[in-house]
């Protein structure tokens, strides 16, 4: 079944102008061309060209779509099989009714992500490649669709393949002077081991710098807004996302339950949290609220610590500096509109390195000067304004790890006088690692996990 003929709607269902099925396979052509009734049949059809047509049953000749058909040949599609992609009417009847057509016809419905699957199986992207697709339809803010589209141009793909390309050097050297010893081919010594594990130690340990920042701009930071009652919590989170999400009153413990919402920060994507004030109550509800409260700011990667700056440091307020001491935070100093009333000194004193930021969220000022405090806590201007080929898959990045570690114990094989052969076994592994990131060397049920994860239709 790998290889018949497959088909599936192509775009999110629901009412639209235009919904697209997708036929791929070698019976593409054919299934399409015994459905369509237009002006040339497809199978005479010239690649890449679009027809005007309508959809028959073919045992009826009744009209079932009017349509517009794509005829994609192989070998230059996106799965380097023949695709053909029926554009209809955008209506959940209308659609299904084609695909029930498509169906009748011998094609099979396609898993999920297995036309990108055919894709990497029929050799037209590599497995990092095919990864970064279903990055490029998750991505939640431009960075983060940028950094995608550069892992499907296959940018992360030269990098490894490079990599390896120089442990491979490395270990046939060493195989020509194990198996033929008698030849007068260039000595592999271990310090030539040590100079070429070295470099690549080095460049890998390059890739996994942006580990970081990559996987934040593909996952999204999760974001905890905390601080007393009705210090502004929720007014910051509404200014953050541009609307009123939460409910705003100057009745303390209005927010008794945590919301979540999705905000892009100057490219930065947060999964942003407003919990309930964090205090002692006895109302069972707020109560809940709070614990919830307590769970998010403990699972959160990064802190929002809004402050009062009309009311004075209170005991709890020290009390949250004390449990966020070890974590990312930025300190919001809101209400500035008002007399201010906190120990400014105090606060930058418990603050220490971390970024403190006054605003009036009353009169919206102070938010940009926020976005960027929160933007340059995890993407500094030489991050920000550099290539933008991060890794951002944890799946590569745990490779990538291991890889560096395996050249490492190599290393450190060579500095204990070890015999050559054995130091390569480490460099060699190192090579199969690396090639583990781009599919060269991978398990098949690693290979259907991955593209299970994508959407019907991709």
């Amino acid at each position: 079944m790998e290889f018949d003929t497959i088909t599936a709607i192509s775009t999110p269902s629901g009412e639209g102008a235009i919904a697209i099925v997708r036929i791929s396979g070698d019976a593409a052509v054919t299934i399409a061309d015994n459905i369509f009734k237009g002006k040339t049949p497809l199978a005479k059809a010239e690649t890449h060209t679009i027809h005007y047509g309508h959809l028959i049953e073919p045992s009826t000749s009744e009209i079932i779509e009017e349509v517009m058909v794509s005829v994609l040949r192989a070998p230059r599609t996106f799965t380097k099989e023949d695709i053909i992609e029926i554009n209809c009417h955008g209506g959940i009847v209308s659609v299904n009714r084609v695909l029930d057509l498509v169906l009748s016809q011998g094609a099979r419905l396609a898993e999920p992500g297995e036309f990108t699957k055919r894709a990497f199986l029929n050799g037209r992207i590599d497995l990092s490649q095919a990864e970064g697709v279903i990055d490029l339809i998750r991505a939640k803010t431009d960075r983060a669709m940028n950094v995608a589209l550069k892992q499907v141009e296959g940018r992360l793909s030269s990098q490894v393949r490079r990599l390896r390309q120089k442990l491979l050097e490395t270990v046939a050297h060493v195989e020509v002077n194990i198996d033929y010893p008698e030849y007068d081919a260039e000595t592999v010594t271990l310090e030539l081991l040590k100079e070429k594990g070295e470099e690549v130690r080095q460049e890998i340990e390059q890739l996994l710098m942006t580990a970081k920042q990559g996987k934040i701009l593909r996952e999204g930071l999760a974001t905890a807004i905390i601080g007393r009652p009705n210090v502004g919590k929720s007014s910051l989170m509404n200014s953050l996302v541009h609307e009123n999400k939460a409910i705003v009153t100057d009745i303390p413990g209005t927010t008794r339950d945590v919301l979540e919402e999705y905000v892009n920060v100057r490219g930065v994507p947060l999964r942003l949290i407003d919990t309930a004030g964090i205090r002692e109550t006895e109302d069972i509800v707020e109560k809940i609220g709070v614990e919830r409260s307590r769970k998010a700011l403990a699972d959160a990667e990064l802190i929002l610590f809004v402050l009062n700056a009309a009311e004075e440091l209170s005991k709890e307020d020290e009390a949250l500096f004390e449990a966020i001491q070890d974590m990312n935070a930025v300190v919001v100093l809101n209400k500035t509109d008002l007399e201010i009333t906190i120990d400014t000194d105090r606060v930058s004193s418990l603050a220490g390195e971390r970024p403190v930021i006054g605003t009036s969220l009353l009169r919206e000022e102070g938010i940009d000067e926020l976005e960027q405090a929160i933007a340059h806590l995890f993407f500094d201007e030489g991050v920000e304004g550099a290539d933008l080929s991060y890794v951002s898959n944890a799946r590569h990045i745990a490779l990538l790890k291991q890889a560096k570690g395996a050249i490492e114990e190599a290393l450190e094989g060579a500095d204990m006088m070890l015999p050559v052969d054995m130091v390569q076994i480490d460099i060699t592994r190192a090579w199969e690692l690396l090639g583990e990131v781009i599919g060269d060397n991978v398990h098949e049920s690693l290979i259907d996990q991955l593209f299970s994860q994508f959407c019907l239709g991709k």
